[in-house]
């Protein structure tokens, strides 16, 4: 891969959303040395948005990724399966419903990572779908308007994920590739659940709200979270994430696409 697709001349965003009050514990982000800022970076490649105009060629490659966190979500070039980043180690959730170890020589064409350190945790007090837990972060967040990663360790009821096949060129769009996705339903699977939220200001970016991937303990069964049930007394961590970074492509098919749509409705049905 040229690696001129996407660092050529390197584009980045940074966003730094440091300094309001956000919480009666969470007063203010101290200001902190750069070595610690770097750890509260969300690292992003490439947009959602583009993802959903077929923008599926991998431009970063996965060792790259993984200097910029060591948790996170994503997928693969030609959207081969789902990425999920535990632990500093990179998985592929694959369309055949197996986990395989990504290598440091694959691509992705999307990816959000940072390095995860706990700074909140919020206990369920009652059981939940995904649905319900979405709607219930303005008791679990200090601020709807920041960035966190989320992790959530447990045994889980009911998770059900979706893997999407590698697609062949041309490409359609993410939503008609997501018509021949593979779903599959785990009952009392122990493992992680692995995802960012992000504020509605991201719209076009990432997926606003909460978009989460899941990978059980023994590392053979995960993918993108279509639904799961959180049983009461389950531990949510988050991480607040103040400074963002995001890397777009300066060549390839995202340079010509057409972002002055507005694709929310059509993402909202993919992530369904």
């Amino acid at each position: 891969m040229d690696t001129k697709f996407f660092l050529g001349i390197g584009l980045a965003i940074v966003l730094v959303f440091a300094g309001a009050a956000v919480y009666s514990t969470f007063a203010k982000l101290p200001e902190t040395p750069r070595a610690a800022v770097d750890r509260d970076t969300l690292y992003q490649v490439s947009t959602i948005d583009a993802l959903m105009l077929a923008v599926f060629d991998g431009v970063q490659p996965v060792g790259e990724i993984r200097k910029h966190g060591d948790f996170g979500i994503g997928t693969f070039d030609a959207l081969d399966g789902e990425m999920i980043v535990v632990d500093g180690v990179v998985y592929q959730a694959k369309a055949d419903g197996h986990i395989y170890t990504a290598s440091d020589t694959q691509t992705s064409p999307l990816a959000t990572v940072t390095f995860f350190d706990r700074d909140l945790a919020v206990s369920t007090d009652i059981p939940m779908n995904f649905s319900v837990f979405s709607s219930m972060s303005d008791r679990m967040l200090p601020s709807g308007n920041i960035v966190y990663a989320v992790r959530i360790h447990g045994t889980f009821p009911s998770v059900t994920v979706r893997a999407i096949p590698a697609q062949q060129k041309p490409y359609p769009t993410l939503g008609e590739a997501a018509e021949n996705q593979s779903v599959y339903t785990y009952s009392g699977s122990t493992g992680t659940v692995v995802g960012i939220y992000t504020p509605v200001f991201f719209k076009g970016l990432n997926v606003a709200g909460y978009h989460i991937h899941y990978i059980s303990d023994d590392r053979k069964t995960g993918g993108h979270i279509l639904d799961l049930t959180i049983p009461a007394n389950t531990t949510v961590e988050y991480d607040i994430t103040p400074a963002f970074t995001m890397v777009l492509p300066t060549s390839g098919a995202f340079t010509g696409a057409d972002f002055s749509q507005d694709l929310s409705g059509e993402l909202a049905k993919v992530e369904q």
